[in-house]
């Protein structure tokens, strides 16, 4: 295995503990119409831009008439009304993913380029990461709203833009997931995936509905740190 061009990290879930603060912002903002999500709901959530969850969730609703009948049905903008105020409360204090701050250092000591490629919108990035200076380090960020990606998660358009700002090939890069939709993205953009499993039993991600590439599961971001050291010699 040749050790990468570039990693490519997501944020929510991969580096910083969000998912499920996420998944209880999005649940109490769907209750607040008089709907409820299921756990399956939440995990298809995961991995999204913002716009796009607020819309799905809005036809869910919609689809089991739990949103109040009325001339304007329910949208995506009325959702986010809702959720953002509560999901900026729930993250302000998120901490980090287990052996996150670690993995960073070790790229920037291996002198591997970085890129931070999430579905969070650029104020949240930054918000998030107040915290977390560590995260500083990942200078090359292609978010959620960047003018210049045409399409989000699962697509492949991010991954291609993280790789082509670092000028690299999107095959020669390492993407870090832990969601269907991201991992889904890096495969479809080329990169060699590492799928973070949750720890949250029932929680998995459904491998079986992953594209054919180069993936491999694992418990710990400790694993791939101690694989980039080994192709590294150090």
């Amino acid at each position: 295995m040749p050790a990468p061009a570039a990693c490519l990290f997501d944020l929510d879930g991969l580096l910083l503990d969000t998912e499920p603060l996420h998944g209880q912002a999005w649940t109490r903002a769907a209750a607040h119409f008089g709907g409820q999500l299921s756990p399956s709901q939440r995990r298809q959530l995961r991995g999204r831009r913002r716009q796009d969850c607020a819309t799905q969730v809005a036809t869910w609703l919609q689809a089991a008439n739990a949103s109040p009948q009325s001339a304007t049905p329910l949208n995506g903008d009325d959702l986010l009304a809702v959720q953002q105020p509560i999901s900026r409360q729930l993250l302000a204090a998120a901490p980090a993913m287990p052996g996150a701050e670690a993995l960073v250092r070790c790229c920037s000591e291996l002198a591997i380029p970085m890129a931070l490629v999430t579905s969070s919108a650029e104020e949240a990035v930054q918000r998030k990461s107040a915290p977390h200076p560590w995260l500083e380090q990942i200078q090359t960020r292609v978010l959620g709203d960047d003018p210049e990606l045409a399409r989000g998660k699962p697509a492949a358009d991010p991954f291609r833009l993280a790789a082509a700002r670092l000028g690299v090939d999107p095959a020669t890069c390492w993407a870090l997931e832990d969601s269907l939709a991201g991992a889904t993205a890096a495969l479809a953009a080329g990169c060699r995936v590492w799928i973070l499993e949750s720890e949250t039993e029932g929680d998995g991600l459904p491998v079986d509905q992953l594209p054919k590439g180069n993936w491999t599961q694992i418990q710990r971001l400790d694993q791939v740190q101690r694989q980039l050291r080994l192709l590294a010699g150090a």
